[in-house]
């Protein structure tokens, strides 16, 4: 049973917990995208990010603190955060309404999807490398548009492409792993009984 009080019981899920919570500074940052230092900001915000998400699974490992909480918290965070900021890029224009579907819509059938394996399985399904590299492709994206890389240039529509793919193919490598743990949960419950 996953318990509240588990989110301040270790270093990586504190982590997670402050990464959670930098969504608010990034929301109202993001209201005034083009006053004066906010994009520089918000940019080294988004490397912080980036280094409390490398860092939480670095010590949950290293110390032996993997917990159900970290299996939520760590991903929830990720979701929370990138989602808020495409939210906000696309009602400000930055975005093109298909990319920020896509996003929003992956992000929601992995969470459902994700909550339905939980309760056949009876446990959380970490995160994998392939969120993980789908997740650094979509901040990579927004880091260009932060720092506002031209658009049309080869580095910026090589790296959106790249994204795009990455969302596919995450959103099939989870379908395919959760059926994947499904059927072995089933097979072993046949085998106990």
């Amino acid at each position: 049973m996953v318990k509240i009080k588990d989110l301040f019981t270790t270093k990586s899920n504190m982590l997670s917990l402050f990464r959670l919570l930098m969504a608010i500074p990034f929301w109202i940052l993001l209201d005034n995208l083009n006053a004066p230092g906010n994009r520089a900001i918000l940019l080294g915000m988004c490397i912080l990010g980036a280094i409390t998400d490398v860092l939480d699974g670095y010590l949950a490992r290293k110390f032996n603190e993997v917990t159900e909480m970290g299996k939520i918290i760590d991903p929830i965070a990720d979701k929370i955060v990138i989602g808020i900021i495409i939210l906000k890029l696309y009602l400000v224009g930055e975005i093109p309404n298909s990319y920020f579907l896509m996003i929003i819509l992956r992000d929601l059938l992995i969470f459902t999807g994700g909550i339905f394996v939980s309760r056949k399985l009876g446990r959380v399904l970490p995160s994998n490398m392939l969120g993980k590299l789908t997740v650094t492709s979509i901040a990579i994206v927004i880091l260009f548009i932060l720092a506002q890389v031209d658009k049309t240039s080869t580095i910026y529509i090589g790296f959106y492409y790249l994204s795009i793919i990455m969302i596919f193919t995450s959103l099939i490598g989870y379908t395919i792993r959760s059926l994947e743990f499904i059927k072995q949960k089933n097979n072993e419950s046949l085998q106990k009984s």
